[in-house]
């Protein structure tokens, strides 16, 4: 949310974008909001197919990369506010389409389904939420065995470097201190339990998936 999520130069997350964008089909008369938009690699895509994006980050700095990002790329239709995501409010049925990418990980267990309930009002009838972001939990499926087996085996042939990585991001793993993914399967349950409907999990590269979901109407 306060950092650049360095998409443009990293070919997993240009693909978790494009599937972002892919899935979440913005439409011409569409009004998006953009969670979490750093410099602005989602937000600038929705804008060439909707009617307005507004971009949310809580850090003033890059919403100020973001808007110079727009003005350099001709986008007259984007705004930007640097505010926490769970201090955020919108008129209910106000909004076409919410997407956020590579942001709500940072997020308390607690806020990620208020966050997904709260968009559920925000939106129109048939309105859409896209949520691109890393998705694992602690091991409680296969998926997630895999995917922590993989970062294990690729950063032990590292040598010490590695190692330190391991010990360094393990406890960060298991205090949750920074980073808080949650399972694929977590969030199609905060989607279901929220009232969206047609709610699809998209695995896309390595630990990142996308997960979506219609409001109803």
């Amino acid at each position: 949310m306060s950092w650049d999520h360095g998409a443009g130069n990293n070919p997993g997350l240009v693909k978790v974008v494009a599937t972002v964008i892919a899935e979440a089909n913005p439409q011409p008369d569409d009004h998006a909001v953009d969670l979490g938009c750093g410099s602005g690699q989602v937000t600038l895509a929705l804008a060439e197919k909707t009617a307005s994006v507004l971009a949310i980050d809580v850090s003033q700095k890059m919403i100020d990369l973001l808007l110079d990002n727009a003005r350099e790329a001709g986008a007259t239709n984007v705004e930007g506010s640097a505010i926490p995501i769970e201090q955020l409010d919108f008129a209910p049925g106000s909004v076409d389409l919410v997407v956020s990418n590579y942001a709500l990980h940072h997020l308390r267990d607690a806020d990620k389904p208020a966050v997904v309930r709260q968009v559920f009002t925000w939106l129109k009838p048939g309105g859409r939420l896209v949520i691109g972001d890393m998705m694992f939990g602690r091991g409680g499926d296969s998926r997630d065995r895999q995917i922590i087996a993989s970062k294990l085996s690729l950063l032990v042939r590292k040598g010490p470097g590695g190692w330190w990585r391991i010990a360094k991001n393990g406890a960060r793993y298991v205090l949750r201190t920074q980073e808080r993914p949650v399972s694929m399967a977590a969030w199609v349950a905060m989607f279901e339990g929220a009232g969206f409907v047609d709610v699809k999990a998209v695995p896309v590269v390595n630990e990142a998936a996308v997960v979506l979901g219609t409001r109803p109407g």
